[in-house]
């Protein structure tokens, strides 16, 4: 990068981020978004496997990339949501790479381990996740036949003793998991979810083999970790972890510090534009004043055990530090997130909790932090995060010029101090967006704010919308509604009546016309996001005043048509919803097959232009 460039972003050197930046160094980079189990190589068993980033690291190198963000790596017990896991500290075992653990020999168990390979083939329709059980059954085989190499090993005792703060309440609250039938620890018997210590005492005696095997676990995850940032970090790649800022409620850390969590409470967000109902995420919001009168331990020692994985960590909505949308346990679920309020009540105090715990975050790692500031953000999350230098996420598709035109910004107009980004996990990938998103208004929304204005939405729907273009609960403007007085006579009402409904056209309406001009092309827009228009949004968004810029891998690959099936399920995740096919998207080629692919020298060309290698 050219030395004027790196003077651009001079200013995050005299910020309290100046360690991490200093280490980082002040580099436009590009990097590649990812979970785990959607990517698998040709010695993946059922699932993408640690050590199968190192092919994803290789690729990286030929695409001219130095960044890979991971989404939650947490065990997740067998419920398989990233984002609510059973603990904020422990790894998740089924990622675990049965051929490479520490004091096994890799010959050992080399029938047992093809024979899982040939029942759970990766690279299916789907992640099957039949495949931890299957894996969790067979490790301990292999735990029993190596428990007296790995007893005598120096290092599994330095990391029982070094990780004593969560291992042993984890490795307590898995194996009785395990005896209730995976039932929350709230349902347990009084002694156990109460921390009886007598009891805990005596359950350690009895099951000491177990609670053994869930720490060598551990041992074996944390090995093949390190192992894997070695590698990276000779290739000089940086791994970004995503540290979630909620856990769930039936987890090891809510069972273990029971008062630091207001469990009559559920965690959420408020409704906007694209969650008309908000939503409700069932996470209990901390007690910060319990955690603070403890110098903040819990927090402290999760950074200091994650930054052995990674040189960057990702705060999911990191909003919440300043405040958090909270829902009584007593609302009933099918309301979302309608009926709740922010915690803390009073606004004046946001800006302060917020500063004092991201404070406690820089000062006690070495890791780089950066924000997902997305939703309804606060002002005092912008301002902190620019003077803490703390990149948040800047995204295409909502960097808009709201207040006037509704034209997508420039790209020199987006945050210094952010990564850019196309979508995210939460999102449609950019070819949905553009095909199905792209133009509409959401229906649940419009209905809902309709009915608000004592419209009834049934009544002019037809006349608004074009049905046989709507898809998705997304409603696509009839082209007859040109302008807002075409809105105001169907909807019979003058614009300061309604102001809320003119606010949703004129961010939607004409939106593909603005985006196409927006990516400098000739009009008219094309309705299909055919492989140039992906390259055209790359290089856009790869041309942003932001340092970093991460995109999914599945919009990275769709420069070469590269998808699979449906491309509105062609996605991660579909936020709000407990759906069987959320969190298991599997990628439609190897990694193997991914190095070896014609675009992979198109990305190099899109990052060296950008200023990015």
């Amino acid at each position: 990068m050219s030395t004027q460039a790196a003077g651009s972003y001079q200013s995050f050197l005299s910020s309290v981020t100046h360690r991490q930046w200093e280490k980082m160094g002040l580099v436009r980079r590009s990097g590649v978004a990812v979970p785990l189990f959607s990517i698998y190589s040709s010695n993946s068993i059922g699932i993408g496997e640690i050590p199968d980033l190192r092919l994803l690291a290789d690729w990286c190198a030929l695409a001219g990339m130095s960044m890979i963000q991971l989404l939650p790596m947490n065990d997740v017990g067998f419920n398989f949501r990233p984002y609510d896991a059973q603990s904020t500290f422990a790894l998740e075992p089924m990622y675990l790479c049965l051929g490479r653990l520490t004091g096994v020999e890799p010959e050992s168990f080399k029938r047992e381990r093809e024979a899982l390979a040939g029942r759970f083939p990766a690279g299916g329709a789907k992640v099957h996740y039949g495949i931890k059980k299957a894996k969790l059954d067979l490790l301990w085989e292999i735990f029993q036949a190596a428990k007296e190499r790995f007893q005598a090993a120096a290092s599994f005792r330095d990391y029982v003793r070094d990780q004593k703060f969560w291992l042993e309440d984890y490795s307590l609250f898995k194996v009785l998991k395990e005896e209730y039938g995976q039932a929350s620890w709230e349902q347990w018997p009084e002694k156990f979810k109460s921390r009886d210590a007598g009891a805990l005492e005596e359950y350690r005696r009895n099951k000491s083999a177990k609670l053994e095997f869930e720490k060598w676990l551990q041992w074996q995850l944390s090995e093949q970790f390190k192992e894997l940032k070695r590698y990276t970090q000779a290739g000089k790649i940086f791994l970004m972890g995503d540290l979630p800022f909620l856990v769930s409620r039936d987890s090891a850390d809510v069972w273990s510090h029971q008062d630091y969590f207001k469990l009559d409470l559920s965690s959420g967000a408020p409704p906007d534009a694209y969650f008309a109902q908000g939503q409700r995420w069932g996470m209990p919001p901390y007690r910060w004043e319990r955690i603070a009168q403890r110098g903040y331990d819990y927090f402290i020692e999760k950074l200091k055990y994650a930054q052995n994985f990674y040189d960057l960590f990702r705060i999911d909505h990191v909003i919440g530090v300043f405040r958090i949308w909270t829902i009584p346990c007593s609302e009933p679920v099918e309301h979302y997130g309608l009926n709740g309020v922010f915690d803390p009540s009073d606004e004046s105090k946001w800006e302060d909790q917020g500063r004092e715990l991201l404070s406690q975050m820089i000062q006690n790692t070495a890791m780089l932090p950066s924000a997902e500031d997305l939703g309804i953000v606060p002002a005092c999350s912008y301002r902190a995060l620019e003077e803490l230098a703390i990149p948040g996420m800047d995204v295409q598709r909502w960097s808009k010029e709201w207040q006037t035109t509704c034209g997508f910004k420039a790209p020199e107009q987006y945050r210094k101090n952010s990564i850019a980004v196309i979508s995210n996990h939460d999102m449609s990938s950019f070819q949905a967006w553009w095909e199905f998103e792209a133009g509409t208004v959401d229906a649940e929304l419009f209905e809902r704010t309709a009915r608000a204005r004592g419209i009834a939405p049934e009544k002019i729907n037809g006349a608004l919308f074009d049905p046989k273009k709507s898809r998705y609960g997304r409603l696509r403007w009839r082209e007859g509604i040109k302008d807002i007085p075409a809105l105001l006579r169907v909807l019979g009402r003058p614009a300061d009546e309604i102001p809320d409904l003119v606010d949703l056209y004129r961010a939607s309406y004409d939106e593909k016309i603005k985006f196409w001009d927006y990516l400098g092309l000739e009009p008219p827009y094309h309705e299909k996001a055919t492989p140039a228009l992906v390259r055209r949004a790359l290089e856009k968004i790869s041309a942003a005043a932001s340092i970093f810029s991460v995109q999914l891998l599945q919009d990275w690959l769709a420069l070469g048509g590269i998808s699979k099936g449906n491309l509105w399920n062609f996605r991660i995740n579909f936020p709000g919803t407990l759906e069987d096919r959320n969190w298991t998207l599997v990628l439609p080629l190897s990694l193997e097959e991914i190095n070896r692919l014609e675009i992979n020298g198109k990305i190099k060309e899109i990052n060296a232009a950008a200023g990015r290698i």
